[in-house]
């Protein structure tokens, strides 16, 4: 048993987060979010080898998160970089003898930027019972209607669970049950990629190269592979009930570490805070780093992750925010629906504050929903972020607010984008 792991390549919606470090490797309750994925895999019995399949050029804090991963969870991992972006199942049948070298049975392929309780024990045992042993399986979940049309949508047999028909971000209402992005396959799966690859070559040679050189062709999973093995009795859903949300945006990233610190009331009880003598107050899930410096009169959460080495001063107020490694938090300042970057300083007083873009609570199926930067020309009301080495002076106002990296501002700002 070995898992793909295809990571994201530029994280471009993840701006200006994404300028310092992988969106992977961005720190979601307090540890990366490849973590979540690596944990989960590591707990399934006879996993072999764990694979992460990207365009990211590797880097020294890429190097040093495979070191660490592989000595926690005792399992080797690697990471496999394309020469090319080459789509969720180009990847894959790049890299497929490294996949197969191991002899899997199966394999589990997993999207980096995805939020979820990991049911992969649950997927096994449902391979085993539905269809033949070649057939492969889908995580899915069930949204509602209006959402379920950003995803892939599908329609399944409901005494069988196999999957009839498939159908990526559809124009109109096609099935309230979507793909999670979180798959079990055979080794049967490249037989599948291998007749989509062949008739791209085909179609390449038959263009005319730009500069000598012919593109690479992108493979995708989801519209060339599932929708043409839907109907044909060898895909199937798994569906889940419990928690699972994409990491798009910054403001995903606060949604999800949600999820997350709340999931370690059961999983990691040790990774959260509470309330202690001589320690802040704690109010709902939080985590701290161990090296921390906070006061014991600030007031932390719900939902907030403290990083390595951040310094929160005095009667200092924390709701629904990430603070990375280094921040400093002055006295009596407030942070609301805020990630607040690498090293980043708010003076005392100030108040930093975005508006929260959760689901509608009242809607048991409702997804996060991907946030456009502008809306009627105008910057979308979001989360507050702060990039790395931002210094907010004291008694100022930052709402809805994004401030690029390495910038001392000397005033309040609104909704704006500050370059």
């Amino acid at each position: 048993m070995s898992p793909c792991d295809p990571c994201c390549a530029a994280g471009t919606r993840f701006r200006p987060l994404s300028f310092e470090v992988p969106k992977p490797l961005f720190p979601v309750a307090g540890v990366p979010m490849l973590q979540h994925h690596i944990e989960a895999c590591a707990k399934v019995p006879n996993m072999k080898e764990i694979l992460l399949i990207g365009f990211y050029q590797p880097n020294e804090e890429l190097t040093r998160f495979l070191f660490t991963a592989q000595q926690e969870f005792k399992i080797t991992i690697r990471y496999l970089q394309e020469y090319a972006a080459l789509g969720t199942g180009g990847g894959l049948y790049h890299f497929r003898d490294q996949i197969l070298s191991g002899g899997p049975q199966a394999f589990f392929v997993m999207n980096a930027d995805v939020c979820s309780e990991f049911p992969l024990p649950e997927m096994l045992a449902f391979h085993k019972e539905h269809g033949d042993p070649c057939s492969l399986v889908i995580l899915g979940t069930t949204a509602n209607r209006k959402q379920s049309l950003n995803y892939g949508c599908i329609v399944e047999n409901q005494e069988t669970n196999e999957v009839l028909h498939y159908v990526e971000k559809p124009s109109t209402f096609v099935s309230d049950i979507i793909n999670c992005g979180i798959y079990l396959f055979t080794p049967d799966i490249f037989q599948h990629i291998a007749g989509v690859f062949q008739k791209n070559q085909q179609d390449i040679l038959l263009e005319e190269p730009a500069n000598g050189w012919h593109r690479a062709a992108a493979i995708r999973l989801e519209q060339d592979i599932f929708t043409a093995l839907a109907g044909q009795g060898k895909l199937y859903v798994y569906k889940t009930l419990s928690f699972w949300s994409q990491i798009k945006s910054a403001g995903s990233a606060i949604y999800a570490s949600r999820l997350y610190l709340n999931r370690y009331h059961i999983t990691h009880p040790e990774r959260l805070a509470s309330n202690q003598g001589g320690g802040p107050k704690i109010s709902g899930t939080v985590y701290i780093h161990p090296t921390a410096n906070i006061d014991p009169s600030a007031v932390l959460g719900p939902n907030v992750s403290i990083g390595t080495g951040v310094t929160i001063g005095a009667g200092v107020r924390v709701r629904e925010s990430i603070i990375l490694h280094g921040a400093t938090l002055q006295d009596h300042c407030c942070v609301l629906n805020c990630i607040v970057g690498w090293d980043s300083t708010i003076g005392k007083w100030a108040r930093v504050e975005g508006t929260p873009s959760d689901p509608n609570p009242n809607d048991p199926y409702a997804k996060i929903d991907s946030e456009t930067l502008f809306r009627d020309s105008k910057l979308t009301p979001s989360i507050t972020i702060l990039g790395c080495n931002v210094t907010i002076p004291s008694e100022v106002i930052i709402l809805n607010s994004i401030v690029l990296p390495h910038k001392d501002l000397n005033r309040s700002f609104k909704n704006q984008i500050i370059l």
